[in-house]
Order: structure tokens, then C-alpha cells, then sequence
């Protein structure tokens, strides 16, 4: 059945790049790069683990890599989370060393396909609660995921649509 309602743009609801990418500008990062903390490599627009894309010297096109600060280690050093886990209930006050392994394994996991996917750091909140903060909006919902197949409980998730933020809750 045909709809008599003509084409408006309001009927979409992809979000709209305003800027249509003028915020990228150039290349912002020279290929080959070593990270000069954690010594993950940048080549082809992809950052991997040291030893998986190093170049030798005897290649035709051999170039020195340049020594730069990863995402990661700058989201470290700066402590910018892009991704916040909140957990809390008496489940994870009776079982904290598991739920600590638990993330810590699932990180590693996660770096495997991304190195830049760490854990910056755990706030202990009063009330036995803890605050978990990623360098990626996407280990977080990785951790969050991981929580509620391991330990069940409810999980929620709230994504911010303008900046790379994620907000993960968990309680059981």
C-alpha cells in the first residue's frame, strides 16, 4: 500500500556529520610510527603491538618510523576516559578478586584486536562500589557484556552521540 506522505528530510534519522569531515584535515599522524611509552606500531592507518608490523631494513621502502605518543598512552597520561564502567552491589563486595580478573582478562582479550584498548585506572567508590575508566567507549561496552555473561545482574548503557563517550552500569 502506497503512502500519500511525500519525502522530508525529518523522516531521516542518521545523525548528520555538520562538519562534513573538515575536522579530520590531514593525515595527523606520519606512517611508520613507534610508540616511544608502550612501543605499539602505526602502519597502513592501523595501530598494532610491537613486532607484529615491523618493517625490516632490507624492504625497498624501508622508512624509519618516527617516535610519537599513542592515543592510548595519551588518554593514560592525561587520565580522558572515553569509557566509564560503574559497578556496584553486594555481589561484587563478596566477589571482587573475581570481577577483577575478570576485567582484567577480558582487556587483554580485547588488545589483541586493538592495542589501544586499555584500562586507565579503578576508583573505589564508598558504599563498596568501583568505577572502571577505558581509553575506548567500546572496551567498556566489551567489559559491561563480559560482566553479564560471567556474573549476570542488569546491565545498562548510555552512549553519548556527539563525543566518543560511553557510560556502562552494572549491579547485581
Amino acid at each position: 500500500m502506497r503512502s500519500n506522505k511525500r519525502y522530508s528530510n525529518q523522516t531521516i534519522t542518521k545523525r548528520i556529520d555538520h562538519e562534513a569531515g573538515r575536522h579530520r584535515g590531514e593525515r595527523a599522524m606520519p606512517e611508520p610510527a613507534v610508540c616511544e611509552v608502550c612501543g605499539n606500531t602505526y602502519a597502513d592507518r592501523r595501530w598494532s603491538r610491537p613486532g607484529k608490523a615491523v618493517e625490516s631494513a632490507k624492504h625497498p621502502h624501508f622508512r624509519p618510523p618516527h617516535q610519537v605518543v599513542c592515543p592510548a598512552c595519551e588518554a593514560e597520561r592525561s587520565g580522558i576516559a572515553s569509557g566509564y564502567v560503574h559497578l556496584e552491589g553486594h555481589f561484587l563486595t563478596e566477589h571482587l578478586d573475581e570481577v577483577r580478573h575478570l576485567l582484567n582478562n577480558e582487556t587483554a582479550r580485547a588488545a589483541e584486536d586493538n592495542p589501544l584498548c586499555r584500562i586507565i585506572g579503578i576508583d573505589e567508590v564508598a558504599g563498596g562500589g568501583m568505577t572502571v575508566k577505558t581509553t575506548t567507549e567500546h572496551l567498556a561496552k566489551r567489559l559491561g557484556e563480559a560482566l553479564e555473561s560471567a556474573f549476570h545482574g542488569k546491565v545498562s548503557y548510555d552512549f553519548s552521540h556527539e563525543n566518543k563517550l560511553a557510560h556502562v552500569w552494572w549491579s547485581r
